[in-house]
């Protein structure tokens, strides 16, 4: 770390640099454990006084983590302070430093997840020691989970158990890279794979065999067909930078041989969808064409092709109303007049479906987020310790 670093204003503390270190060096990409944050984490917050629970996935290598400050007993109090602890992969892609050492340069730190999202992680820790736990008047929650890069997989199961036990915190702030600016809405996803299967044959007799890339470039040219239906005459809510719900083909692969009328091909396609749209209307549309359109001329001397489809990720749109007190305090804190909505996807939506409502607001810019060299610039952190001092202040002690 560079020992020249300061606590002014635009300075973060030397406790926030010093745990986003510590954090950044847990490889914590999506297919490995991320126990061993997890349980640091943990640590942590239990030596600051928090009752953690733990929630694990099926094998036991990653867990959720949700920590408690206060009384909270059960029923519905307490803001949540939520993040995610997996990073993206760094294979393939050229880094200057090594991703997983925290670098400091030029006003900004460099490491994976230096921006998404362990920047904002790190601050909850670092700002723990602040908190006066004896004028605590309403619960404060820690919620970090596994697996939200490949799906939001991980914080279901957390979200079950506060069910089960019935803690029901009135609302959530997500550290998502937001450039501490507020945010209340963003597109929900539903990504699937289709699998086409034909029947081979040599390519000097394309009539003997049932050619699957074919029958999957209809199918995408379809796919297609409804996406610009949908820019052009669905509902548009010019509040996002891509004011409509999106849908698009993003991998295809199919065929054995130059010479072989190839028996299967894939490809997957998304749908971004605008908070208040229902996905399965699209996929519907698919599926017929599919069934009604595509499988009739999949047959050939008794063999029938088939079609099968596979959802392969499903999160909820996110969508706070304006008034809510939670975006207002937010709003009010970061001196902001009024809350914008983005395209990526978080957590939120499964908050808010579970009685939670949420702000997205968390240090540096999500353009930064999963590229080479990602790093968080050291003003953002200074702000992001600054509005959670001043939220924890404002809405969870007593005045002095």
């Amino acid at each position: 770390m560079n020992a020249s670093l300061t606590t002014a204003a635009s300075q973060p503390t030397r406790q926030t640099l010093d745990i986003l270190t510590t954090l950044i060096g847990f490889n914590t990409v999506s297919r490995e454990s991320n126990l061993g944050l997890i349980e640091w984490v943990r640590d942590h917050l239990e030596r600051h006084g928090a009752v953690t629970r733990l929630t694990y996935d099926a094998e036991r290598r990653k867990a959720n983590l949700f920590a408690t400050l206060g009384d909270a007993g059960p029923g519905r109090f307490g803001t949540v302070f939520s993040g995610h602890t997996d990073v993206v992969p760094v294979t393939g892609q050229k880094w200057d430093t090594d991703p997983f050492v925290a670098h400091v340069a030029d006003g900004k730190l460099f490491g994976r997840g230096a921006c998404d999202m362990k920047g904002f992680i790190a601050i909850c820790m670092a700002r723990l020691p602040a908190i006066d736990l004896a004028r605590l008047h309403t619960p404060l929650h820690f919620s970090f989970s596994y697996d939200e890069e490949v799906g939001c997989l991980g914080v279901r199961e957390l979200l079950a158990d506060l069910q089960q036990n019935d803690i029901r915190p009135t609302g959530v702030i997500i550290g998502e890279p937001t450039m501490m600016q507020p945010v209340i809405a963003h597109k929900g996803k539903r990504s699937y794979r289709c699998s086409v299967h034909g029947h081979a044959a040599h390519s000097s007799c394309p009539h003997l065999g049932i050619n699957s890339i074919d029958f999957a470039a209809m199918m995408q040219l379809k796919i297609r067909e409804i996406a610009l239906r949908v820019r052009h005459s669905g509902v548009q809510d010019d509040d996002f930078d891509v004011p409509y719900s999106s849908i698009a083909t993003t991998l295809t692969s199919g065929g054995n041989a130059p010479n072989i009328i190839p028996d299967k091909a894939e490809f997957v396609f998304e749908h971004r969808f605008l908070p208040g749209i229902d996905p399965a209307e699209v996929f519907e549309e698919v599926k017929a064409y599919a069934e009604q359109e595509i499988l009739p001329q999949m047959r050939i001397d008794g063999v029938q092709g088939r079609i099968e489809f596979e959802t392969l990720t499903s999160y909820p749109g996110m969508c706070t109303p304006a008034d809510d007190p939670l975006v207002t305090s937010a709003l009010r804190i970061l001196g902001s007049e009024r809350a914008r909505k983005v395209g990526f996807g978080t957590e939120g939506g499964l908050f808010g479906q579970a009685g939670m409502p949420a702000v997205i607001c968390g240090p540096g810019d999500i353009a930064h987020a999963h590229k080479p060299n990602e790093f968080v610039t050291l003003e953002q952190l200074a702000r992001c310790e600054r509005f959670f001092d001043n939220f924890i202040a404002s809405a969870h002690l007593q005045p002095v």
